[in-house]
């Protein structure tokens, strides 16, 4: 059988067997990468064609259009999926696509990523939603470096199940030497990665060779095709057995007794009658409702949308994270982490830079690249620059603290997003590989944003009730993003314990 059963690099984890409820009649999540020109759309097509229930009259167009696949006489199945204009004129996929489709058994929702270079940012923003990754090569020329960089990028972003297809080996003549040559590549790259499972399967997208229906044009294959492996991949795990992590959005209000904090549960499990924490002032309170749309809930899980109610206000708004307070993730002040440059501008480390956690927008002290991932040999070297489609090792200190957990701890909260502090663009996508809550000596240059000063000026205004000192915050939050986007690298001074009977501003 050729299939890859992987042993995870040694700082991996093996998959868990507890943390995810799987679900494996679920729908399954499926994007589609590899170079321009290795057949992701034809295959997709293929499958599309071989085992969803298409309409009639979507066969039918694809039958008078004319256009055949290269070579053959067959329909271009492509068709079913290249949707933009641009893409039909060029023969490329440029954005992503999505498609549905069902078998007897699941329901696949299919991401269709582009391949050129270029397009990087579109792949990784696809493989953020995926749960599995299949990842295409041409028989003819194997595993190239925009292969590893797209294997790099799955594992970044925390896709953990890879299939290899090895597609046009018609064009070889379905020989077995090719595939094991491409096979024994690809074992070596997966070496590198923190994948649980990762399979190689030889087929011809357009003559359907081991796509949906087994071929005798390679009798000495005796593994599954690509759609019996894709019946058995488990739907996405929901953590609900991981640490408790709870994403303020927004803070509700009734106009009477009732306050709520807004939010989504990212991971774990909260139920009334538990003490939570405020990752980043240590405030601590009791859950006495959980409230919904549909009514109160005795407790919720990850995924669920709920209000909070506690059982004493606390100074809390959106950016907030609420865990339980025996496994609460860092008030993290300092980040390392893992990030592909999506900007076509390189790194400067004069301009504004913001992080984006789950709810939260941080003011970017500065950024200091450590490494780039050589793609030739997937190693990293010494850096202090990076440009687009990169792959780089960044630390990263913070104007103020957030928090972070480390990504491969809770995926959730340890996703991060660099913007451009003046347009909001997305610069930077990663995750974060450490945390710690020291400060970074600050270098010459940095503006220190203190409360005395704010107090003084900006938040004269304000007093010390719960709503005020959360608009404190929101204010110099905001003063800080003005400040870094025009350039001056500003951090902003802790706040002082809730408790301590001073003036929010000293």
């Amino acid at each position: 059988m050729s299939a890859l059963a992987l042993v995870p690099k040694p700082e991996a984890q093996p998959e868990p067997t507890h943390a995810f409820h799987r679900d494996l009649n679920g729908i399954v999540h499926l994007l589609t990468c590899g170079s321009v020109d290795d057949g992701k759309s034809t295959l997709i097509g293929r499958l599309l064609w071989d085992a969803s229930d298409l309409y009639e009259d979507q066969r039918e167009n694809v039958r008078r259009s004319g256009r055949k696949a290269a070579g053959t006489d067959l329909p271009d199945f492509s068709m079913l999926l290249d949707g933009l204009v641009a893409e039909r004129e060029q023969g490329i996929t440029i954005d992503i696509a999505w498609k549905y489709f069902d078998t007897e058994t699941r329901r696949f929702v299919i991401i269709d990523s582009p391949g050129h270079e270029q397009y990087t940012r579109n792949m990784a923003s696809g493989a953020s939603h995926a749960d599995v990754a299949i990842l295409l090569v041409d028989a003819r020329a194997g595993v190239k470096k925009q292969t590893r960089r797209h294997a790099a990028i799955l594992d970044l972003v925390g896709v953990k199940r890879v299939v290899l297809a090895v597609n046009k080996m018609d064009l070889v003549n379905y020989a077995e030497d090719v595939f094991k040559r491409i096979e024994a590549d690809f074992r070596m790259l997966c070496w590198k990665f923190g994948f649980w499972e990762a399979v190689a399967i030889p087929m011809s997208a357009v003559f359907g060779d081991n796509v949906s229906a087994r071929t005798s044009a390679m009798p000495w294959y005796k593994g599954e095709t690509l759609l019996e492996h894709l019946e058995k991949v488990p739907s996405h795990g929901t953590a609900f057995d991981g640490e408790f992590r709870f994403p303020v959005q927004t803070v509700l209000r009734d106009g009477c007794d009732f306050r709520g904090l807004a939010g989504t549960v990212s991971s774990g499990q909260v139920k009334v009658g538990d003490e939570l924490t405020d990752v980043l002032s240590g405030e601590t309170a009791k859950v006495v409702r959980i409230a919904t749309m549909d009514g109160d809930l005795p407790s919720a899980q990850a995924g669920q949308a709920v209000a909070l109610q506690l059982d004493h206000d606390i100074d809390v708004s959106r950016g907030a994270v609420m865990a339980r307070s025996d496994a609460k993730p860092v008030a993290a002040n300092t980040i390392e982490g893992r990030f592909v440059w999506l900007s076509e501008s390189p790194f400067d480390p004069r301009a504004g830079y913001l992080l984006r956690t789950v709810t939260d927008l941080i003011p970017i002290s500065n950024i200091e690249i450590k490494a780039l991932l050589d793609l030739e040999t997937m190693s990293s070297h010494p850096a202090s620059g990076c440009a687009v489609n990169d792959i780089a090792i960044a630390k990263i200190s913070l104007g103020r603290a957030g928090a972070i957990d480390v990504f491969t701890d809770t995926p959730e909260t340890g996703t991060l997003m660099i913007v451009d502090a003046v347009t909001g663009a997305s610069i930077a996508g990663g995750i974060a590989s450490s945390v710690t809550a020291k400060s970074e000596t600050p270098v010459d240059g940095h503006f220190i944003l203190t409360r005395e000063m704010l107090a003084n000026g900006l938040c004269r205004d304000l007093s010390l009730n719960s709503v005020d000192r959360e608009e404190f915050t929101r204010r110099a939050n905001e003063a800080a993003i003005l400040l870094r986007a025009a350039g001056v690298a500003v951090a902003i001074e802790p706040p002082p314990p809730v408790d301590d009977g001073m003036d929010p501003g000293i």
